[in-house]
């Protein structure tokens, strides 16, 4: 359990400093923009690149993967069904879907991983999985979908609703569109490094794995910082889309993956804990970047990455004392 409550300990202590900072305003009204922005650009895609050129691509075909790319399907097309009939906009319901499916493998799961698996690169497997597959995927749908268009503008600016004119893209246009995401762009750089078998000069690496460092604190400072008169999750407009993405996360997600794992794919023992424990991690800090990014649904990751986080810590210990 010392694993659990270690990264927790970690993570809301940083972004106990981030709310501390935007309630005395020590980066003033734009600092949690400026901090967003940088974890966007420049940080983000530094890790990304940083983390993949370097991985063991063989880690991802595995039963396991499968398991959590099922369990995240499930998860995620659960959200997406009820934002069909609900009719909620592309924005909501993809931002809705992440916080549903998509795992802090990163900077919680990896301490979890080192202190209740015993391996940090079981974890592998996952991060992988969602920076090569379903990050380039919800990024440009967003992008398709002209989220954030003349955000900040309107009612419905920063809440999902999209405002402002979308310019009409062409074919070649949005086949190129992950191209142009910096995210989804470093993703398949350094999946492609790795996959030549590469090594990046430390000259050129050393600098990035600098700059990739800010990426997590980043996030997390700015997610603390958002943090500072906002209501209490699940409370506002957004509150039955915020409880179902938490509902989904904290318990659909970790339910299914151990289904699949235990009756379908045969795992026991270490195997079938490896992937309930990841898929019962909370939603990943980085959502709210996007969201923030694209103005769209920025409350309801907030929300639901901050009640997902809370509802994780008992089912985390009750996965790993059930299943340990």
């Amino acid at each position: 359990m010392r694993g659990v409550l270690t990264g927790f300990a970690v993570i809301a202590v940083v972004i106990g400093v981030g709310y501390l900072m935007g309630r005395r305003g020590h980066l003033g009204e734009n600092g949690r923009e400026v901090l967003t922005r940088l974890a966007f650009h420049v940080a983000t895609p530094a890790l990304l690149f940083t983390t993949l050129a370097q991985a063991e691509l063989s880690a991802v075909l595995s039963s396991r993967l499968l398991v959590t790319a099922l369990s995240t399907a499930v998860a995620a097309g659960a959200f997406v069904a009820v934002a069909v009939v609900r009719r909620w906009d592309v924005g909501r319901t993809t931002i809705g879907a992440l916080c549903s499916s998509y795992v802090n493998a990163g900077n919680l799961g990896i301490p979890i991983a080192v202190y209740v698996l015993g391996d940090a690169s079981l974890v592998a497997p996952v991060l992988l999985f969602q920076l090569i597959v379903v990050t380039p995927i919800a990024l440009t749908v967003l992008d398709l979908a002209g989220a954030g268009a003349g955000a900040g503008t309107g009612a419905g600016a920063g809440t999902g609703t999209e405002a402002g004119p979308r310019k009409k893209l062409s074919f070649a246009q949005r086949l190129i569109t992950p191209l142009r995401n910096p995210v989804a762009a470093s993703s398949l750089c350094g999946v492609a490094v790795a996959a030549t078998g590469w090594t990046v000069p430390g000259p050129v690496l050393d600098p990035l794995v600098l700059i990739g460092n800010m990426s997590v604190p980043a996030v997390l400072l700015a997610f603390g910082i958002s943090l500072h008169g906002s209501a209490l999750p699940g409370r506002g407009p957004d509150r039955h889309s915020v409880l179902l993405s938490a509902a989904l996360k904290s318990a659909g997600q970790p339910l299914v993956a151990w289904m699949l794992g235990a009756w379908a794919f045969g795992l026991h023992g270490a195997a079938l804990l490896n992937v309930v424990v990841t898929s019962a991690l909370p939603a990943a800090q980085n959502l709210y970047t996007y969201a923030s990014r694209y103005k769209v649904a920025e409350r309801l990751a907030r929300e639901s990455i901050l009640l997902s986080t809370l509802l994780s810590i008992p089912a985390l210990v009750a996965v790993a004392a059930l299943l340990g």
